[in-house]
This record gives structure tokens, sequence and C-alpha cells, in this order.
């Protein structure tokens, strides 16, 4: 198991740094920093609270700290999160700036949830045999861009695999891509997948988190251009699955045929989709 640790660290405000080094270091999986209130890790063992009160200047410099780590700020803001260096999230909650009913950003911040990303190198060894199309799904927490990551890099020693990264999720800067991987970040992934697939060459294109009705169009275009996919999903199994809409299309034309299920104790295993 991998973590930039010391990049988690130095978002913190200096205060809790010791504190959350020491009660987190080996299995920290969330940390809520809300205003008003102590800090909360929540860990594989369950939930420990820090002492102390987290202020309005302790959220400014979360988020303060964390955006100079990336060029895409603005995009991930009005999506309700930032992306820290090495790969964190940090979900933000306060009041919604709306415009055409679309979220635009956050202002008045009371509470930020810090997810810890880690690197499991190996876990989808056996997955990576898979020569069809692959959708990951699990609840969320359950590992879905750690799975993916692992799977990119064990396909990538056979060939080449080009991944469309928007917000440096999947690959943080300095963490091993795999011997064959192309990686485009910055991007949305209609307009990335439609440049990879054309300039690069690649055998497999992947992408992360399919939210919405233009990724799956993308993906629907994608899966004539002779690639093999592979994606993920928030869905807990297959029949969660076939209840979301923006899926909807996706299932109908069978595009997926494989599906990895992801479990929240971080176990997985294969289903056929039914056609």
């Amino acid at each position: 198991m991998k973590c930039a640790w010391t990049e988690l660290l130095s978002i913190l405000p200096i205060w809790m740094r010791s504190d959350v080094d020491t009660l987190g270091k080996e299995d920290l999986q969330e940390l809520h920093l809300r205003l008003g209130q102590a800090p909360v890790l929540r860990k594989q063992t369950g939930f420990a609270n820090l002492s102390g009160c987290v202020s309005a200047a302790d959220l400014c410099y979360v988020i303060n700290t964390a955006s100079r780590y990336s060029p895409w700020t603005a995009a991930s803001m009005s999506m309700g999160y930032i992306t820290a260096s090495g790969g964190h999230r940090i979900g933000i909650c306060g009041d919604a700036v709306v415009s055409a009913d679309k979220l635009t950003g956050i202002r008045n911040v009371r509470s930020v949830c810090i997810r810890v990303a880690r690197d499991f190198p190996g876990i989808a060894i056996k997955a990576s045999t898979i020569k069809d199309n692959i959708l990951i799904i699990g609840p969320p927490g359950s590992g879905k861009t750690t799975f993916l990551r692992d799977l990119i890099r064990h396909k990538s020693k056979a060939d080449t695999v080009c991944v469309v990264d928007e917000r440096g999720e999947i690959f943080p800067p300095g963490m091993y891509t795999g011997i064959h991987t192309d990686i485009l970040t910055g991007i949305s992934k209609p307009i990335g997948l439609d440049i990879l697939i054309r300039t690069m060459g690649p055998k497999t294109v992947a992408v992360d988190e399919i939210t919405q009705e233009e990724d799956a169009a993308a993906l629907l275009k994608a899966c004539f251009c002779g690639v093999q996919l592979i994606a993920t999903a928030h869905a807990s199994s297959a029949e969660d699955l076939q209840c979301r809409s923006v899926y909807k299309p996706l299932i109908e034309q069978g595009i997926f045929q494989n599906l990895i299920v992801l479990g929240e104790d971080k176990s997985w295993h294969v289903e056929r989709m039914k056609q």
C-alpha cells in the first residue's frame, strides 16, 4: 500500500497535523472538518475525534492550500470538490451557487471531507486478462479509482492504454502509470476520448466515474472504434446499475460485457452483464 501522506498533511492546518499523523497514517480513510466541531477521523477500525475546534480559517486554509496544486480547481469546485496533490479528494459543503440549474461553486464553506487516496499495487492482476469491455462498480469508498489505476498499469504491460484523467485523480503527479500508458489530464471525457482514439492508437481506453449523459454518449461512440473500454460507475450491484437512467444507454447497447463489483470490504468479483 502506498499513499502520498506528506502531501495530505501539508494541506491541513498546522495545529492538527501531528495528531492526524499519529492516529491516521496507517488506515485513515476520511478526515471530516466541520465548522465549530472537533475534527473526525474515519478509519478502518471506526471513528476517532481530535481535540480542538475547526474554525472558518481552518476550512479556508485547507481549500486554499489544496487548490494551489490543481490547475483545474475551478472546474472541480463546480462539482463540489477539489483534487489535491497526491490524488486526495476534498468534498466541500456550504452555500451552493447555482446558475441555470447547475452548480457553479460553493461559498460560506461549513465542512469539508478529505478522502485519502491510497495505492494498492497488484490488486487487479487477476482482472487484467479480461479482454472484453469492463465496467468497475461499487459504493462510495469501495476503491473504484484505486482498482482502475492498478488495472490500467497491468493492462499496459501488453499494449497501449490511453487514459482520460480529468482531474489528475487516477494518476497524481509522481505516481507510477505503467509501461505503455498515455494520460490526458484536465479535459472532459467526451473531448478527451475523441482525441486519444484519433491520435494515440490505443488498444484500451480508460475513464473514471461515468456520472453524466455526455460521458455515456462518449463511451457509446468510442465502443465502435475497435478499442477495449474500461470505466467506473457508482452502483452497488448490477441491479442498482440498471435503475440509474444515466447508464441506461450503455446497458441497452450491451457496451460492457463484464462487471467488476467491489465491496466495502475491498473484496471484488466479476459478473457477466446480461444482454
